[in-house]
């Protein structure tokens, strides 16, 4: 199909043809616009989209047309273009943020989600999400994302989640092109994304383009705002809990911007007003710093810096401390070939880390962990023509993973002992094409290569049947264990079956060469990476997945449904009373086996007017069989929820006021309960049956808010946010624990640990 695909984009290599291209920008602030559509009126369906940089490319015969540049929230465009030469033209669009819906309605046709052939994506307004009442009052993206079909929070107030059926370390997330291995702040209430600092966001739920590799379930690529290139601004917040800012302007006027984003919790100045020594010398705080620049060389070269740090500190005075954070850094190149060939390099470094310290009279113990990458990415794009558009390119990236550095000193005499560090070297390559063969048939079809090297040096083992050593290997630094080769085909169609709907249909392989081992149903810092090795192979899922997308009334109502089943090749569990935390034969712990999803997913939205919002519902079911677990039959994987409702709705109430709300109901996480109890020595020892045999409490909560704008002009904005978080006050499950009655020993109590009740929160915010 790729060589047919290669044939047609020849065909259309005849004379007479130019190439129009460029830039669509923000006039008021410079910045690129990701996703922006060029409209050939002419010629109907014929046209482009801007690419994550704003870059666009057209090839047409020559004649005279007119362009419409249309983008949401932003006044539409025409320009005559007399396409006798290569032209280079860049548009700039003027936000009509006051004039959104009337735009919207009577002249824009908002059907991306039906014209475009990729299904099974998210794409995340920051707009639209502005009002929506969630934990503390943060403007958490990771939360909303939860909120959306297919995608499910890992727990109460976590910034973890599930995706179609895949576990929480099976989503890749992307922080301008750097992975972000772990996204939550004081152990998942927070996520680590300042929205301030965020200028766009995809969700990819398991049916990606070839570009994207390395994790089963999803990619999550969220981009960084550059900053203004014409003027300076400032912005922030103030909340009961948290506060932001964010500075950015020209470094150069209409050549570079650069942006600084800044977040920081002081739970724990509230503590030091406690007249208990012991709380007011107590740490609990996250912060986070945001920062890119750009700066445009010439017409053909430009160059982006971008990087993040983050850190939680918990701490008891000098008895306790609990630190953990991550940082990136990506430097990339855009270079233009030529009108037709986008090129951009990457250079990317991402780093987390934790470390945990004891201090107890003559003893001291400290706990350091952490895994690092060193990337590098090349992405072309050549735009042939009209109909074909080929991305190509390569990823390597070298991984360093440090699974544990415990050190202990009694009485001064220290005692050190270190996990084996691992090393591993993850390669891939990729092609794909999108191919417009007519008006109605849209095709992306591709293939990526990947290849993953287990490194030296260190001694490897193997193991038989019961977890037992039964070969050692040893390997020097640098030397090659073992090298293990995937290709991950892709394919995705779209049928357009009148402008107000269409039919998709996706393929897509997706393979994993890194995993995180955890006992408990959510992702913790302390959980452990660890990568392929000779008993750990790659993880491998197939998805085929199906769609009906429909709009109605104008495209204001947006209603998909989507079906899909995943078949799922050496998932990892755990042997019964595993112990996983700083055991040096971890792998000796692991069991491996087949795994599979499958669900339905219904989403309807109101994109615009004064009542706007989505409902979306999940059907769905996951399973694991894996020898040694559940006497080998299938069983329910901890992630699995059989039923899955968000409803969101915003109402403006006013010009200056806006009412917002959100109702979520989910299925209770699959869990291991004991099924009886017997007694050994004169000790109760709980009896474990099924696996994830039991269900945790169904959970369901409503948050309520409003905004209030006090003052709005061309210089200066700022409102205020009032929220209730879980506004009935249930009392959702986080934890239960068995324990003996003390008044009756043959009997067992369930206790139910609960987090949140009536969260109120008040942030003001402002920008000039």
């Amino acid at each position: 199909m790729l060589l047919s695909g290669m044939l047609t984009i020849a065909g259309y290599a005849q004379a007479n043809k130019y190439t129009l291209s460029g830039y669509v920008k923000d006039k008021n602030t410079g910045e690129e616009l990701i996703g922006a559509q060029i409209i050939i009126k002419e010629l109907s369906g014929t046209g482009a989209s801007t690419n994550a940089y704003g870059f666009y490319s057209i090839t047409l015969p020559e004649a005279e047309y007119t362009a419409e540049i249309k983008y949401m929230g932003y006044a539409i465009q025409s320009v005559k273009v007399n396409l006798s030469q290569n032209l280079r033209m860049d548009f700039e669009l003027e936000d009509s943020h006051t004039e959104l819906q009337e735009v919207v309605i009577t002249a824009t046709r908002r059907d991306e989600n039906i014209t475009s052939v990729q299904m099974g994506v998210d794409k995340i307004d920051l707009k639209e999400i502005e009002n929506i009442p969630l934990l503390m009052g943060e403007r958490d993206v990771l939360k909303i994302i939860q909120m959306r079909p297919g995608v499910k929070p890992a727990g109460e107030g976590n910034s973890g989640f599930y995706v179609r059926g895949g576990g929480a370390d099976q989503n890749l997330i992307l922080l301008d092109e750097a992975t972000v291995y772990n996204a939550s702040h004081l152990l998942g209430f927070f996520s680590v994304f300042n929205s301030d600092a965020i200028k766009d966001i995809s969700l990819y739920k398991g049916s990606q383009p070839a570009e994207y590799g390395g994790r089963l379930a999803s990619v999550l690529d969220i981009r960084m705002e550059e900053g203004s290139n014409q003027d300076l601004g400032v912005e922030g917040g103030i909340g009961l809990i948290s506060s932001r800012l964010k500075i950015d302007g020209p470094i150069v006027k209409n050549k570079g911007s650069f942006s600084i984003s800044g977040r920081r919790t002081y739970a724990d100045l509230f503590l030091r007003l406690s007249s208990d020594e012991d709380i007011n010398d107590a740490q609990l705080y996250f912060y986070d710093l945001n920062l890119k620049a750009n700066y445009r060389i010439n017409d053909r070269n430009r160059i982006f810096v971008s990087g993040y740090l983050g850190q939680d500190v918990l701490g008891l005075d000098d008895l306790f401390r609990f630190d953990w954070g991550n940082s990136t850094a990506t430097l990339r190149w855009n270079h233009l070939f030529s009108e037709r060939l986008f090129s951009n390099t990457s250079f990317i470094f991402s780093d987390f880390n934790y470390n945990i310290g004891f201090d107890f009279s003559s003893t001291s113990a400290e706990i350091v962990s952490r895994i690092q990458d060193y990337n590098v990415k090349q992405d072309f794009q050549y735009y042939a023509n009209t109909k074909n558009t080929l991305k190509f390119g390569f990823n390597s990236i070298y991984h360093r993973v440090v699974p544990g550095v415990f050190q202990i000193v009694r009485d001064g005499v220290p005692n050190r002992q270190d996990m084996p560090n691992v090393q591993g070297w993850e390669n891939a390559v990729y092609i794909s094409n999108e191919w417009k063969p007519s008006n109605r048939l849209s095709l992306q079809y591709g293939i990526r290569f990947s290849a993953f090297s287990v490194l030296g040096p260190g001694d490897f083992y193997s193991y038989d049947n019961s977890g037992n050593a039964i070969d050692t290997l040893s390997y020097s630094s640098g030397e090659f264990v073992k090298t293990y080769f995937n290709p991950e085909p892709r394919l995705a169609a779209n049928y357009i079956l009148n402008e107000k709907s269409s039919l998709k249909l996706s393929y897509g392989r997706n393979t994993q060469n890194l995993h995180l081992l955890s006992n408990s149903t959510t992702s913790n810092p302390t959980d452990l990476w660890i990568t392929n090795s000779l008993n750990v192979k790659p993880q491998i899922a197939d998805q085929v997945s199906a769609g009906y997308f429909r709009n109605f009334n104008n495209n204001m109502y947006e209603f998909s449904t989507e079906v899909y089943y995943k078949y799922m090749q050496n998932q990892i569990d755990y042997r019964d009373g595993a112990q996983l935390a700083f055991n040096q034969n971890v792998e000796a712990q692991l069991l491996y086996g087949v795994g599979r999803a499958y669900g339905i997913e219904l989403f309807l939205k109101k994109s615009h007017g004064r009542i706007n919002g989505w409902i979306g519902y999940t059907l769905s079911r996951t399973e694991r069989k894996i020898d040694g677990i559940n006497q080998g039959n299938w069983y329910t994987a901890k992630q699995d929820r059989t039923h899955d409702i968000s409803i969101v709705a915003n109402y403006e109430l006013s010009r200056k006021w806006t009412l917002s709300a959100n109702w979520i109901y989910y299925t209770g996480n699959a869990i291991t309960f004991p099924s009886g109890k017997y007694e050994v020595g004169g000790n109760v020892v709980n009896y474990y049956t099924e696996r994830n045999g039991y269900r945790m409490p169904a959970y369901h909560r409503l948050d309520i808010g409003a905004t209030w704008i006090t003052k709005k002009t061309e210089k200066f904005e700022s409102s205020w946010n009032f929220s209730i978080y879980n506004a009935y006050g249930r009392e959702n499950a986080y934890v239960i624990n068995f324990r003996q009655d003390p008044d009756d020993a043959s009997r067992t109590q369930a206790v139910q640990t609960s987090l949140f009740r009536w969260i109120p929160s008040v942030t003001y915010n402002f920008k000039f």
